[in-house]
């Protein structure tokens, strides 16, 4: 059997050395039109500043180690140009000498990739980009040589933001320039805040709500007529599926623009398979189909694609979309629905927010975890889940992507037995926590409103009550609050309008106490969810 494969990166390799180890007579042949295969591309930004000094650290294997090792052939800058399908074959340019040849296959498999999204923008053409090795050395070579030291960058995406931490390593000022109302559209608003006061404090500069209306020399010129010093330009705009080929081919492109594929990762045509960012995939959650540029899902796919070709009946399991990024020490991760994904997809559900430690706070260098959860009001079936903070971020988000694949509810949150010792977690792990909080929404027991709906709350007539301290009151309040401490609350009782009350506290858990108090004095009465800090966060991301 003779295996094409075009693109030698994630899925693309997983593919062919999977193949291998399945199937020793095939002969397995991997076009990647880059001067290097199976590169670790999402190291590209950290090459950039020297975090990753060895450029050889990026490069995973080479053409000759393949061969050694696996007998796959890898021809490096060569650029599969087009697809005959009834006579399988593919015709292919090697880039360094312009020679055009054919090649035949039984299966092929199209592992092209993402390309960075073309912004209609004057001036653009100058603009710079991270998508493999050779693209990271140019972008380091004209950050060492620009006269004009200033960088802009159009997008806060991912890579727009990995690029800015990096940039600001070497001590260059950085713009970002975004067209919508937050950094990072995954995330809900609250819980990337944080992250962006933290590139604020090390320099970055963010300008949300605006859109460049052209390039020059040495500027990007905003839609409102702001200039911002750009003797470099990066495009971060996000990515598309490199699918061209496969459109050339007659193969079905999805609703999404990205390449339709079954449950077997096989395209339109069934002797020829897909996967990676040029591929779309299947939502768990809400069962559409959605383009997920992750480099987990493009490994995963790619060996399964080496499994059904070997004649095994594997199938492909719907993403969630599971994500971290971290920048300064800081770190925002996501996994399933955010809640403007849910109010957009129609899902209804409810929301929870807590911000425990991040292990025990009684032992040294303990930090605060920020989370938010996302159910189902009627199963409790968890939906997706938000964190961040500078420290165990990844451990709670993979815990509930865990969960998630499951099927666990968020009561069963409450019963994970999660290691413990002090200075990993606490005996209350925030997981756990997330659960009993969760169980106390699910279940009716606490009645909560989002800082989102506070002000309609207020405007329909609730009266919100700070049941912190004084001192906390003093320090930082929701305007226009009554603050009575939780301590006091049972003798104030007379000072509470218990038609319709709102309490709060820092983070939730003394307005919990709060609502079961004034629950049981006959009140009509919810808990800001998360409290103090999550409607501040809030309000701040909405005042940029």
């Amino acid at each position: 059997m003779k295996v094409v494969i075009i693109g030698g990166v994630a899925s693309g390799m997983s593919a062919a050395a999977r193949l291998r180890r399945l199937d020793e007579q095939a002969e397995i042949t991997v076009y990647e039109m880059s001067e290097h295969v199976s590169y670790a591309n999402c190291g590209l930004p950290y090459f950039v500043s020297d975090v990753i000094s060895r450029r050889d650290n990026l490069l995973l294997q080479t053409p000759d180690a393949l061969w050694n090792r696996f007998r796959i052939k890898a021809k490096v800058q060569h650029m599969v140009t087009a697809i005959n399908r009834e006579a399988k074959t593919v015709e292919v340019k090697n880039l360094a000498t312009g020679k055009i040849t054919n090649d035949t296959y039984d299966k092929l498999v199209i592992a092209t990739g993402a390309r960075p999204r073309k912004l209609d923008v004057p001036g653009i053409e100058r603009a710079l980009w991270l998508r493999n090795v050779t693209d990271a050395d140019s972008v380091k070579q004209a950050l060492q040589d620009a006269e004009n030291k200033t960088v802009a960058i159009l997008g806060a995406g991912f890579i727009g933001i990995e690029l800015a931490e990096n940039i600001r390593h070497i001590d260059i000022p950085v713009t970002i320039i975004q067209r919508s109302n937050s950094i990072l559209g995954q995330f809900d608003p609250e819980m990337v805040q944080p992250l962006q006061a933290k590139l604020e404090k090390h320099g970055v500069k963010i300008i949300l709500n605006a859109e460049a209306d052209h390039i020059t020399k040495d500027q990007v010129v905003l839609k409102d007529g702001r200039k911002i010093d750009a003797g470099l330009v990066f495009t971060a705009a996000g990515v598309d599926p490199d699918n061209s080929l496969a459109k050339a081919a007659g193969l079905k492109i999805g609703s999404t623009g990205g390449l339709w594929v079954d449950d077997q990762q096989r395209t339109s045509d069934p002797n020829i398979f897909a996967a990676g960012d040029a591929v779309e995939k299947h939502g768990q959650l809400t069962g559409e189909q959605t383009l997920v540029p992750l480099a987990n899902l493009a490994n995963r796919h790619g060996r399964l694609i080496a499994d059904v070709i070997a004649g095994r009946e594997v199938r492909a399991h719907n993403a969630t979309g599971t994500v971290i990024l971290g920048a300064f020490g800081h770190a925002v991760g996501i996994t399933g629905l955010s809640e403007r994904a849910a109010k957009k997809a129609g899902i209804a559900h409810e929301i929870i927010h807590i911000h425990p430690n991040n292990h025990a706070g009684y032992y040294p260098g303990s930090k605060r975890l920020s989370m938010k959860v996302l159910f189902d009001p009627l199963t409790g079936k968890i939906l997706g889940a938000q964190a961040n903070g500078e420290d165990g971020v990844d451990k709670r988000i993979d815990v509930i992507a865990t969960a998630m694949h499951g099927g666990l509810t968020i009561d069963d949150l409450m019963d994970l037995e999660l290691a413990y010792a002090p200075q990993f977690g606490s005996a209350k792990d925030a997981i756990n926590i997330a659960g009993y909080v969760g169980n106390n929404v699910f279940n009716g027991t606490t009645p909560t409103v989002q800082w989102h709906q506070l002000e309609a709350a207020r405007a329909n007539g609730a009266q919100v009550v700070d049941v912190r301290s004084a001192g906390e009151h003093g320090f930082a309040n929701i305007p226009g609050t009554v603050n009575i401490p939780v301590e006091e609350l049972r003798d104030r009782l007379s000072e509470i309008q218990v038609e319709d009350v709102v309490v709060y506290c820092q983070v939730g858990q003394r307005g919990h106490i709060a609502t079961q108090i004034l629950k049981a004095n006959g009140a009509k009465v919810r808990n800001l969810d998360g409290g103090y800090l999550t409607w501040a966060a809030g309000m701040e991301s909405l005042a940029h």
